[in-house]
């Protein structure tokens, strides 16, 4: 009977201390971010609380040193 008792209370603290807890691994939620090279000729060009912003298509830019990334305003 003392073994069985020995043996019950090792496996439940055994388990006990496992975790049930297991590891999500998600990919992020970021969208591909498009650069736009060169500006189109119908641009114009829109100061929104002392920032400069280039607009075209009903969307803001923003200037970059690789191009014109869009933003939310």
């Amino acid at each position: 009977m003392k073994t069985f008792i020995y043996t019950f209370a090792f496996i439940f603290i055994t388990i006990s201390f496992t975790s049930c807890v297991t590891r999500v691994h998600t990919k992020p939620a970021y969208k591909t971010t498009k650069i736009v090279r060169v500006a189109p000729k119908g641009h114009k060009i829109v100061q929104i609380k002392g920032q400069k912003y280039y607009k075209w298509n009903n969307k803001h830019y923003k200037k970059t040193r690789k191009g014109f990334v869009v933003v939310r305003l």
